[in-house]
């Protein structure tokens, strides 16, 4: 018999010190004294996954936010004591967490290093400090460094920074100043997002209301490829559309780098991972009664007070469902994979998970995107092009049903 394949973990602590205007995750900013009860409810609902996932192992953890910072470290301890307690964690497993550079110092970095996590995660999103106070950050340029500093002084030996690219009217000075400060820290992984105006946002409402300019998207495609130049020659290795890794002694540059997150691989190679907290979504491929395979996605009720009351009287804590049936479960492989720059989708991943060949399946859009010059279609898989990859979400879009 075949081991039952492991599965990632995400934890989702909805708590910052401030919400960011561009923000549109499910974080709360002001709901202190709602700490005690979250976490005993995130420890509570690993306990109600405890028997159905017995016997398979975790192999990604990654706590989320908002800011699990913000946390104590008897709060965080009670949450690793939790994981471990109900679920089977790899000897391997990657255990990231993110930070904010405005809420750690050094004794909480010390306390995250204790509990196990062996990757962090820092949401720096600019060296600038005008661009800091336009994003609504509690941290300043100086913050960053003493947090990094802080942090491998701790021991983390493998550190993400995030960055925001694509403000309004965001000059390619300043984004280029900002690139040679986070390559001259030498973090061992780096993720550029662009900006995306959200609805129901702060931004949103300055941008519709003309106060704010709208992101430009022709600037934003310049800042992204001086952002794939510089970090190139800087020593990183893009293997994801907005993340690269600083390569590492014994990579193979071709394929995956040691430090690309292997927490995001789970979701970007369209495998199973288990969310927990209020909001967290889910992805799980569990057998019936009768043998069958089902394949399901939820998400959690989102109002912090909502998710800890149903957690407190055992009511079911999702918010909604939804059974995937293959042919969308195929084109999110593809929509999911093709953002892996380097490996792509490759046709043996593809037939072990859905039992299809996929150059048969996606003939005819294989056969126009490639005309069109936006993947490359080999022996063993499908990748981007440099093309492809300007435009990715229309090549994504093409795989989805209608």
């Amino acid at each position: 018999m075949t081991e039952p394949p492991s599965f990632g973990l995400y934890l989702h602590i909805p708590f910052c010190e401030r919400k960011c205007p561009y923000c549109d995750f499910n974080t709360y900013a002001g709901l202190q004294t709602h700490f005690p009860s979250t976490v005993d409810a995130l420890c509570a609902e690993m306990g109600r996954w405890q028997a159905a996932l017995r016997g398979r192992t975790i192999s990604s953890i990654f706590v989320g936010g908002g800011t699990p910072t913000v946390l104590d470290a008897g709060q965080l301890a009670q949450l690793f004591d939790a994981i471990h307690a109900n679920f089977a964690v790899a000897a391997t497993c990657e255990i990231s967490c993110e930070a904010n550079p405005g809420t750690v110092d050094r004794a909480k970095f010390a306390v995250l290093r204790d509990l196990g996590v062996n990757r962090l995660s820092m949401g720096v999103q600019s060296f600038q400090a005008a661009e800091l106070q336009f994003l609504g950050r509690i941290h300043t340029v100086d913050d960053v460094y003493l947090a990094f500093a802080a942090a491998r002084q701790a021991g983390f030996d493998n550190i993400n920074l995030d960055f925001i690219f694509g403000l309004p009217e965001q000059a390619l000075d300043d984004w280029n100043d900002t690139l040679t400060q986070a390559l001259a820290l030498a973090p061992d992984h780096l993720s550029l997002y662009s900006l995306i105006v959200e609805p129901d946002t702060p931004l949103h409402t300055w941008v519709e209301s003309g106060r704010v300019a709208a992101p430009d998207d022709d600037l934003a495609a310049d800042l992204y490829e001086l952002a794939m130049e510089r970090l190139a020659a800087g020593g990183y290795l893009q293997y994801e559309v907005s993340n690269w890794a600083r390569v590492c002694p014994g990579d193979d540059t071709a394929g995956m780098p040691a430090r690309a997150c292997r927490h995001n691989l789970v979701y970007w190679r369209n495998e199973e991972y288990l969310g927990i907290g209020p909001g967290a979504h889910s992805h799980l491929r569990m057998v019936t009664d009768d043998g069958a395979m089902r394949e399901v996605r939820w998400g959690n009720r989102k109002p912090v007070p909502g998710y800890n009351k149903r957690i407190r009287t055992g009511e079911v804590v999702e918010e909604f469902q939804e059974e995937i049936d293959n042919r969308l479960a195929m084109g999110e492989t593809m929509m999911l994979g093709l953002r892996l720059v380097g490996e792509g989708v490759g046709f043996a991943r593809f037939a072990a998970l859905h039992r299809q060949a996929l150059p048969v399946v996606f003939a005819r859009e294989l056969a126009d995107l490639q005309a069109r010059n936006l993947i490359t279609v080999g022996d063993q898989r499908i990748r981007l092009t440099p093309a492809g990859l300007m435009v990715g979400n229309r090549v994504f879009a093409a795989f989805l049903p209608d």
